[in-house]
């Protein structure tokens, strides 16, 4: 078995239980550095607080490893590892040249973040970490996929029409990458308006350049890094390029969270129709027809996103895949790579988690898993609209994974800090959701893919082997699922208005959510996605400030409402009935604001190379190569600074926070208010109005986030088994878990003093 870190695919079908199925995916880490011209040798310092807290676990186990990612070969452990740096040299090559010299190989150097994916002795990691270079090494954790009525349900019909257009909206011109199983490319769902030619515009597959550089084996000496690298251009397009191929998607998730996104399902009696129907939509394969990978080629796969946004136009990049983890966001690979997507410019939306219930049925908090955690990401966690396009009946589906995240650093007192961001961000439908069912070039019964092959039951109810090739459906549920929900609704919102970014798309989709009855900001976050609303408040904002911030053109406070236009009421009508808007924004982490200067004005936070996350200020940084003209530059580096002095949001601005309160369980306050509740007094004026927004001045941002006590008990971040997981835990629909893999939670306690992101 290959070295592995284990996604989990957040999916949960009708009476369907995924036994045997590990998919896992070696995910490798981007994190980048300032350039400089030649690399100077690393001093030697401390390891303390550098090596994740399962790597150094591992290092100390005696007998057979228990986990994928560390093998005895020659009679030595060896561990596959993902090593952070901080160097300025950007070819990490002094780096690359010891993990070499220690008896390891190289296999990827990344784009998105300064670091390396390698294999290497374990006798050898604390030699490595105590690089002045090197900022952190974290195990290749194994990793497994996540896993019409859903336009009504989503208020995608009543977008349509929301801002005025005649052709109405339907995510053309958007691009929106899929890293998943694949996407079967020639199913009606994906064709174009006239049924002619597929929205898949391009497919890569980077299980593909695994297999060809021998990234897979245990071997020693392999330096394969520039090979792959995203500045290898038409080398690397060669190596993974699967343009209409047979056989897409083997597996069957990737179709169905595409169809999700941008099917186009009218045609049919069950109309399977997505939310942007008529997106572009391309193909990032990273994992095979088992449903397995490795870590490596995900961060690849974002690296490729990145390398390709501007080419193609992709906005949106939908990740229905869950890593394990620990660690803070800060410091996570897969964390750090999603956020430097997010800098380049691309809306990164992801699933959740199904952890919210272990196998007894008790509700669990802290279980939102990798990239959930980041505070830069769009973090869709599941609702279950009970078979009906009426909103009042929706409720929160009891395996969606709960806030706050988990991870976990330690300072350099040696005091462990653990984030406590809010999360989820905001909810879509996620329970029993009809979209494509995957075969091959033909549409043949004898070629369903993997999931739909061995569960027939999926297919079942669309008529199963009957259906007509290339239009067969199926059934599935999960975070995974309401992931692309919410990304579909973001091609909407570019297509209406091209010049949002990747934050305001975020604020944009908690503001206008409708809180869902009785579910707290943890387990629902500003509440139900609500296209409508969502798709009228981005056309009344103006449509240049993407491309003004970044030449610097704009100003705090500088009006953010396009010529002529006006606040729409937070309030819509989706299907007929009044939907108000929560009015609830997230932001630092673990903050929360509303107020119409969120969107009169133009707020800082809005700059997708500022990230906000507790008391974390950073400036991320695009270096682009020269290419003739701008617009056919390239991205050769990201690189992330401590900011200085830094305006977040304007005067005006209203702070929400302390109407929380002190977080109790019991008497449900602070972060276990209701949303509803927490909206509510909104409507009636309540919340402080602040008269200096919010500065950092001296390395202080916030006093004061969101504050838990009376013994909250929370899981210590979601660690899934190293053996065969149940598709985390794919599930007996609105039942019982079957099962979520192991899940390790210490009891910690957040004492009464604890603030929301610290310990």
């Amino acid at each position: 078995m290959t070295s592995l870190i284990r996604f989990t695919v957040l999916i949960e079908s009708r009476l369907l239980r995924l036994a045997g199925i590990a998919l896992t995916l070696m995910l490798a880490v981007l994190l980048c550095g300032p350039r400089m011209a030649h690399a100077a040798p690393a001093a030697v310092g401390s390891s303390a607080g550098k090596i994740a807290a399962d790597l150094r676990d591992a290092l100390a186990e005696r007998g057979s490893s228990r986990h994928a990612w560390a093998r005895d070969v020659a009679g030595e452990r060896h561990v596959k590892a993902l090593i952070v740096s901080n160097s300025n040299d950007p070819e990490l090559t002094d780096l690359r040249a010891q993990v070499l010299a220690a008896g390891g190989s190289v296999y990827y150097r990344y784009l998105s973040v300064p670091a390396l994916s390698v294999m290497i002795p374990a006798s050898r990691i604390d030699e490595i970490a105590r690089r002045a270079d090197v900022q952190s090494i974290s195990p290749n954790r194994a990793v497994t996929r996540t896993a019409s009525a859903l336009e009504l349900a989503t208020g995608a019909v009543d977008a349509r029409s929301a801002i005025g257009t005649s052709a109405g909206l339907d995510g053309s011109g958007v691009g929106i990458a899929v890293l998943d199983s694949g996407i079967a490319w020639n199913h009606l769902n994906f064709r174009d308006a006239d049924g002619r030619q597929s929205r898949v515009a391009r497919a890569v597959d980077f299980e593909r350049a695994g297999e060809i550089t021998a990234a897979k084996l245990w071997r020693a000496g392999i330096d394969s890094s520039s090979a792959l690298h995203a500045s290898q251009g038409p080398l690397l397009e060669r190596l993974i390029a699967a343009d209409r191929s047979d056989g897409a998607d083997r597996y069957g998730h990737g179709s169905h969270v595409a169809g999700v996104a941008a099917g186009r399902g009218a045609y049919q009696a069950t109309d399977s129709t997505g939310v942007a129907p008529q997106a572009a939509l391309y193909d990032v394969k990273v994992l095979d027809e088992a449903g397995t990978g490795e870590l490596a080629d995900v961060l690849a796969g974002i690296d490729w996103t990145i390398a390709h946004a501007r080419e193609y136009n992709i906005r949106v990049l939908n990740l229905s895949l869950a890593a394990d983890s620990t660690e803070s966001a800060l410091t996570d690979p897969l964390c750090r790579a999603v956020r430097s997507a997010v800098a380049a410019g691309i809306t990164v939306v992801v699933a959740a988690g199904n952890y919210g219930k272990d196998a007894n049925g008790a509700e669990r908090y802290g279980t939102i898993s990798s990239p959930g955690n980041e505070p830069s990401v769009i973090t869709v966690g599941s609702a279950n609209t009970h078979g009906t396009a009426l909103r009042a009946d929706d409720s929160v589906n009891f395996f969606s994974s709960r806030g706050p995240t988990r991870g976990a650093s330690i300072d350099a007192n040696g005091v462990r800090r653990i984030d406590n961001f809010l999360k989820p961000d905001l909810v879509a439908p996620g329970n029993q959701i009809v979209s494509v069912l995957a075969s091959d070039r033909s549409g043949s019964n004898d070629g369903w893919s993997e999931l739909p092959r061995s569960h027939p039951e999926l297919a079942a109810p669309f008529g199963g082997a009957a259906q007509p090739r290339l239009q067969q459906l199926m059934n599935l549920s999960g975070t995974s699922i309401s992931a692309p929900a919410v990304s579909g609704a973001v091609a909407l919102m570019l297509q209406a208005n091209p010049g949002l970014t990747p934050p305001l798309v975020k604020a944009i989709l908690q503001y206008t959510a409708q809180p869902i009855a009785g579910a707290n900001l943890l387990q629902q976050g500003a509440g139900l996605l609500n296209v409508e609303g969502a798709v009228r408040l981005s056309a009344a904002l103006r449509t240049d400030l993407a491309s003004a911030i970044r030449a610097g053109g704009i100003a705090a406070g500088a009006p953010l409402l396009a010529p002529g236009k006006a606040l729409p009421a937070p309030v819509s009508v989706i299907n007929g009935v009044a939907v108000p808007w929560s009015r609830i924004v997230v932001a630092g982490g673990n903050h929360v604001f509303s107020g119409s200067a969120l969107f009169s004005q133009y707020q800082p936070i809005y700059d997708p190379q500022l990230l906000w996350a507790g008391r974390t200020a950073l400036r991320l940084r695009i270096i682009r190569t020269s290419a003739g003209h701008a617009s056919a530059s390239k991205i050769s580096a990201i690189t992330s600074a401590p900011t200085g002095s830094q305006r977040f949001l304007t005067p005006g601005v209203v702070l929400v926070s302390p109407l929380a309160g002190d977080s109790s369980l019991r008497a449900r306050t602070g972060v276990f208010v209701p949303t509803a509740s927490l909206s509510g007094w909104l409507v009636s004026g309540s919340g402080v109005i602040l008269s200096e927004g919010v500065i950092l001045s001296e390395g202080v941002i916030l006093s004061e986030g969101v504050i838990l006590s009376e013994g909250v008990i929370l899981s210590e971040g979601v660690i899934l088994s190293e053996g065969v997981i149940l598709s985390e835990g794919v599930i007996l629909s609105e039942g019982v878990i079957l099962s979520e893999g192991v899940i390790l939670s210490e009891g910690v306690i957040l004492s009464e003093t604890g603030l929301l992101g610290e310990r």
